[in-house]
């Protein structure tokens, strides 16, 4: 398998399949990147310590200071304690959440990500009232209340525009044939 077809199959993962932590993963957040594929980051648990990045993220995901993983704990090495299985993404965050095995040390990051997505209608795929442009049904709506006056100035306006219609005029054009008159 090529490159470029590892890369893009890592990445349609990451978009689409939604994780939960099993039993032996806990949930962490990056703190720094340390060099070398390694990531310090804060547990579940309050612990700070090294986690290495498996060979199939490397060189297509880069993870930015805050963001989200899945770290399972590995017995060898003394200062890389955990190697990162999956990074979570805005939805795997709020969809581990949803089903309430969010860890309580990152709640209020969680609170922040909903009322973004709240703000910018991301969820349930609405959109607010303000973000649409202006409608005319309603401003019609309030002019076809009088009804009558609607339709009495229908009928002057057609007549109008007969008053106004230009005779056509007769063009000449060298390139078309002379038509007899």
């Amino acid at each position: 398998m090529s490159r470029a077809t590892k890369k893009r199959l890592v990445m349609k993962e990451l978009d689409t399949v939604l994780f939960l932590p099993e039993s032996n993963q806990m949930i962490a957040k990056t703190i720094a990147s340390r060099g070398n594929n390694l990531h310090e980051v804060l547990d579940q648990k309050g612990n700070q310590y090294l986690a290495s990045m498996p060979m199939k993220f490397r060189n297509t995901v880069w993870l930015k200071r805050g963001q989200y993983v899945l770290v399972e704990s590995i017995e060898e090495g003394d200062k890389v304690k955990a190697e990162i299985v999956n990074i979570l993404d805005s939805d795997s965050v709020l969809y581990i959440d949803e089903n309430g095995q969010w860890p309580e040390i990152f709640v209020d990051e969680v609170e922040k990500l909903k009322r973004s997505t709240n703000k910018n209608g991301d969820i349930g795929g609405r959109i607010d009232a303000d973000m649409l442009p202006p409608s005319e049904s309603e401003s019609d709506e309030d002019e076809f209340e009088d009804g009558d006056e609607e339709e009495g100035n229908d009928m002057n306006e057609d007549e109008d525009e007969e008053e106004n219609v230009l005779p056509a005029m007769k063009t000449f054009n060298p390139n078309r044939r002379q038509d007899p008159e």
